[in-house]
């Protein structure tokens, strides 16, 4: 089989750029610890409302720990509870949260926050907030019809 010059100049460059992709994914992937969040965290569905700390969700501040608050949340029917918190700016926050019913999306309106509410799982996110303003929380995947109802709101206040 013969090939042509420019086939082999382009078989070559793709060859390289796929040993340079798989090597730049091992090195994140194992060398600097970089893996997808795993969802060890689990909690019964029917019982939230019920366990810690889901049971009083909100803001809370928490000592000893690399975080200064736990912003808790639930989602639920076109709901998040709390509907409105206030956080204090440089605040570090541990934003933990889960649903009741269906898949739900949480994604934090001008920030990187944007998770996956699954029924049985907790979501964990860690971030701080630099800025003063207002953030709303919406559902970014469909989850009735009342989907485009749901959202809460984050309140970056000077402390």
């Amino acid at each position: 089989m013969h090939f042509h010059k420019l086939e082999k100049i382009w078989l070559i460059f793709g060859v390289a750029t796929l040993l340079v992709f798989l090597s730049v994914i091992g090195v994140s992937a194992f060398y600097l610890g970089n893996q997808p969040p795993s969802c060890l965290a689990t909690i019964n569905p029917d019982n939230v409302d019920a366990q810690a700390p889901f049971d009083q969700p909100g803001l809370k501040k928490v000592e000893g720990k690399e975080w200064d608050y736990e912003l808790v949340f639930v989602a639920s029917a076109f709901n998040y509870t709390p509907g409105e918190v206030e956080v204090p700016l440089g605040a570090k926050v541990k934003v933990i949260a889960t649903t009741k019913d269906v898949i739900h999306g949480f994604s934090v309106a001008g920030t990187n926050i944007n998770m996956m509410l699954e029924p049985g799982y907790i979501s964990e996110y860690e971030t701080t907030f630099d800025t003063v303003g207002e953030y709303l929380i919406v559902c970014n995947e469909y989850c009735g019809i009342g989907h485009h109802l749901m959202t809460s709101m984050i309140k970056v206040v000077e402390a």
